[in-house]
């Protein structure tokens, strides 16, 4: 057996970083779970030279495995731990472009960027093609985007994206820095928006874009695309085909600042009235074997209540192990946690 040590990245949220070691145990929990075939033990939070690590044994990790390490959310440098030295192991990640496509947002309400990969890493590998994270093409959804931070995640893994939030500002802001860092960055790429019509009904704007990391990807076809469309998800199924996504996830809002909409209920404290209505209608866009992943304070929902939303769409709850071990504080009023549920 290989003992092994993760450097944890330091977070710029000060909360945050105080839960990280045990949210990536976690993290690693469901990877280990779903894709490693149960090989870690010994998944503990100490300390090295003064320094906060995640230590862990297991038999020696293939190059494959390591690269799916290498995608944790918080982890910053692997090593082996070799009698009193660390032996550092050469990670590889998925990112395709410059971190700033992340970080560089800035705005109230902004979710944490480590939470965010957590929150995707965490439905992809609970996917039956959890273990195809590095070869496939996966198509992310998320049917309350905001401004846009998990479809960015999905870019920077190389994935398809695509998005529908009602906010019309939040529709505008997000459009108009995507248009802007491509040209910034002398991206090679399409983006335009148009307006989703239904049944001769203008639904809302759309914002539809074709990138690469590279001209020569580009020129290769081996691109991305990134949709945005500016309606209300219980209306997702108007604007996409049943089964184009792989993956739907979603920060559901957490009723502190803002509340939950629907059209048919108006505003709500809570993410019960939302998910129960958006559910079936997600499910539906969700390829078989894929997963939802959402996050949501639980100080204002149950997780029985979303479990009971969930199966009730005919979707399969992931609530044993690893994945109860996901929740933790954002604020006094946010307490944050994750359901992740499977379609069969």
């Amino acid at each position: 057996m290989t003992t092994y040590a993760i450097l944890l990245h330091p977070a710029a949220n000060r909360v945050y970083t105080d839960s990280a070691a045990r949210l990536m145990a976690a993290e690693l929990g469901v990877l280990d779970r779903t894709v490693l075939g149960g090989r870690i033990s010994d998944l503990t939070r100490t300390t090295i030279g003064g320094i906060p690590y995640l230590t862990f044994e297991s038999d020696a990790l293939s190059e494959a495995e390591t690269g799916l390490i290498a995608n944790l959310s918080s982890i910053y440098g692997l090593f082996r731990i070799e009698g009193d030295l660390l032996a550092p192991v050469e990670l590889h990640r998925l990112d395709r472009y410059d971190d700033d496509l992340i970080t560089i947002q800035k705005y109230q309400g902004k979710t944490n960027e480590q939470f965010t990969k957590l929150l995707l890493n965490v439905t992809l590998w609970s996917s039956a093609h959890g273990a195809e994270m590095l070869d496939r093409h996966f198509h992310v959804f998320d049917p309350l985007c905001g401004r846009g931070t998990t479809l960015n995640q999905a870019l920077m893994y190389g994935y398809d994206a695509t998005g529908v939030d009602t906010d019309k500002r939040d529709f505008e802001a997000y459009s108009g820095f995507v248009r802007t860092y491509l040209k910034r960055k002398r991206l090679k790429h399409q983006a335009d928006v148009t307006q989703v019509r239904r049944n001769k009904r203008v639904l809302g704007k759309r914002l539809e874009a074709t990138l690469a990391p590279t001209k020569q990807d580009f020129k290769a076809g081996r691109t991305q695309r990134l949709e945005y469309a500016n309606v209300d998800t219980s209306e997702a199924r108007a604007v996409y085909a049943a089964r184009s996504f792989d993956l739907v996830v979603a920060d559901a809002p957490y009723g502190v600042q803002h509340g939950s909409r629907t059209d048919k209920e108006g505003l709500k404290r809570g993410p019960q009235e939302l998910i129960r209505t958006a559910a079936p209608v997600w499910t539906e866009l969700l390829r078989p074997g894929g997963a939802v992943g959402i996050s949501w304070n639980n100080l204002v929902a149950g997780r029985d209540e979303l479990a009971e939303a969930l199966a009730a769409a005919g979707l399969e709850v992931c609530d044993t192990g690893p994945y109860l071990d996901l929740e933790h504080r954002v604020d006094q009023a946010i307490m944050r946690d994750v359901i992740v549920a499977r379609k069969p």
